[in-house]
Parts: structure tokens; C-alpha cells; sequence
């Protein structure tokens, strides 16, 4: 037996950039220096050390895993973030999820801060929304993607 799909109503059809403008409502985006900032602080999985070599507080804490979701071809011709975990779009809720059996060593926690960073920074704002469905409710993305922190001169290396 096959189920079929069907059609929505027109009254609950949107489109990709209606779609967008309502996942990035749920998203506290970040821009390329706090995205910076945030995977400076320590291990994305445990307490940053804060200068006089105690623990940070709490909220500050914890470092971002910053998770690039760009193709090969991109990758090859602009660079990598160093430190960024390379995931391809298509494995990242596999490689993500905590639970999951094919997880990255990384995918600690549903409380990891998770930054996904696409090319542009529109694949990314629809990649954080889909790890959020999977309870990583930390997840956001990088406005303006690899693009923007590269304008911004931050590290890359080829």
C-alpha cells in the first residue's frame, strides 16, 4: 500500500521566502564577530575558562560548535573556518543529533550551542530551524554565512 500525499489548502501554501522570514523569527541569529567570539571561549561541550583561569559564569560559559553545511566545491574554492566541524547539509540531522546512532563525536548535548554557516546565511537559517525540531533548541545560524566572516577578515585557511 502507498500513501499519498496531498495537496495544501492555497490558504496554507507559503513560500521559500515567507518561510524563511518565519523560521528566522524563532532563531536568535548572530553575526560574524560574536559567531567568532563564541567558538573562542573554550570546548563547545564543557565551561570556558575565564581569564583569572576560574570558571566563566554560566550563561557565558559554554563555547559555540560552529558547523559549516557549505558544499565541497565552496569549501575548496574559498576555505575553511578553522575549528568549524564539516558537515554536509544532507547528514546533518544525523551527525547532530545526540541520540542518534551516527552521531559526531561533538553531538554531546541537546543543549549544545550549535552555529550553522552556509554560504550566504539563508541554507543555514532553514538548517538551524530543522536541528531545533530535533530539541537542539540553541541552534542558529551566521547572517550573511562563510560570505560574511570573510568579509569581516576573520580566520580562514585554505
Amino acid at each position: 500500500m502507498s500513501e499519498t500525499v496531498s495537496a495544501r489548502p492555497a490558504s496554507e501554501q507559503v513560500g521559500i521566502d515567507e518561510l524563511l522570514e518565519r523560521v528566522r523569527e524563532g532563531l536568535d541569529r548572530i553575526g560574524p564577530h560574536e559567531a567568532f567570539e563564541a567558538t573562542a571561549e573554550g570546548p563547545a561541550d564543557g565551561p570556558a575558562k575565564s581569564p583569572a583561569g576560574g570558571s566563566a559564569g554560566a550563561a557565558d560559559a559554554e563555547a559555540a560548535l560552529l558547523v559549516d553545511i557549505r558544499y565541497a566545491a565552496l569549501r575548496e574554492r574559498d576555505g575553511l573556518i578553522p575549528g568549524a566541524l564539516v558537515v554536509e547539509r544532507n547528514e546533518l540531522e544525523w551527525r547532530l543529533d545526540p541520540q542518534g546512532s551516527h552521531r559526531a563525536p561533538e553531538a554531546t548535548s541537546h543543549d549544545l550551542r550549535v552555529i550553522v554557516v552556509c554560504n550566504e546565511g539563508y541554507a543555514s537559517s532553514l538548517a538551524a530551524a530543522s536541528l531545533r525540531q530535533l530539541g537542539l533548541h540553541r541552534a542558529t545560524d551566521l547572517i550573511g554565512g562563510f560570505q560574511a566572516w570573510k568579509a569581516e577578515g576573520l580566520p580562514v585557511t585554505r
